[in-house]
């Protein structure tokens, strides 16, 4: 380990505690240092996930397409509930799932990399920064997979997309920004009070149900859209229905700069509480 690696203490008993620098330059630069454990841990929680499975990567296919076959179902035939436009009911629920799944994937399994990673953190010092995120980068491999599935449904429907497409990188960045807020808060969370782990379920399926997956943000009213988008996930959703559905899907601009900065507040806030608490992780875990 290099001296600019960490910050050494030396205290009046002789021994060394190594602990991040307090700068907070140094840590960052120290993330670009440790780069190669960040894709050593990556690879291995993407191997681990479908390690011994029968059909591997399709199970990325599976749970997103028996939920938006549900979805359909239930709020189109049943609850009656109109589309964006002319685009298919099916295609308009997945183009809302699509960035649900990487948010809630991440947010599930970052709140409990760091207890699950236990023995690597209490052995060694590393930006403990790079745990949770490594596996939003496996969330956003199976956010891949199911891009690609939702190429086939915009070919199967014979919907192509419009030039708004382009534009549906900003919107990616848009959920990842979002995912690393919240998930930072609850894995640091999780490490205080191991009962979160029991929370964060519930807050996944319930932020389901409250986020526009299964039907589109118009059924909302008017004078509720504003407040809907403190939910950061609203405009998120919104932006990648925009992008995908040529358009049809309205994109509510107060409301995606309403979700924007709620999700700059929960990245500040989780970002701080992660940093506050990292030197006490070894101890905690």
């Amino acid at each position: 380990m290099t001296a600019g690696d960490s910050h050494h203490i030396a205290p009046a008993d002789g021994l060394t505690v190594i602990e991040p620098h307090r700068r907070e330059f140094h840590y960052w630069a120290e993330l670009w240092h440790y780069r190669e454990l960040f894709r050593v841990l990556a690879w291995r929680d993407l191997s681990v996930r479908y390690k011994q499975t029968v059909i591997g990567a399709l199970w990325a296919l599976i749970r997103p397409f028996l939920t938006m076959v549900v979805f359909t179902i239930i709020f189109s035939r049943v609850a009656k509930l109109p589309s964006d436009g002319t685009a298919p009911y099916a295609l308009m629920v997945f183009a809302g799932m699509l960035p649900w799944i990487f948010f809630s994937t991440g947010l599930s399994e970052a709140s409990n990399s760091l207890i699950d990673n236990a023995n690597l953190i209490t052995k060694i010092y590393f930006p403990r920064l790079i745990v949770p995120a490594a596996t939003l980068a496996v969330a956003f491999v199976d956010f891949l997979i199911n891009f690609c599935l939702l190429i086939i449904l915009m070919i199967w429907y014979r919907f192509p997309p419009g030039w708004q497409m382009l534009f549906l990188p900003v919107f990616v960045l848009l959920a990842v920004l979002t995912s690393i807020g919240p998930s930072l808060w609850l894995t640091a969370l999780n490490v205080s009070y191991r009962d979160f782990r029991y929370v964060i379920p519930f807050i996944v399926q319930f932020g389901l149900y409250v986020s526009p997956v299964g039907f589109s943000s118009r059924v909302v009213p008017n004078k509720w859209r504003l407040l809907y988008s403190f939910n950061p996930m609203v405009g998120v959703i919104d932006g990648f229905r925009w992008c995908i559905l040529r358009g049809q899907s309205e994109l509510y601009l107060p409301g995606l700069a309403m979700s924007a900065l709620v999700m700059m507040f929960l990245l500040g806030v989780g970002l701080h509480r992660f940093r506050k608490l990292e030197r006490s992780f070894a101890d905690l875990i």
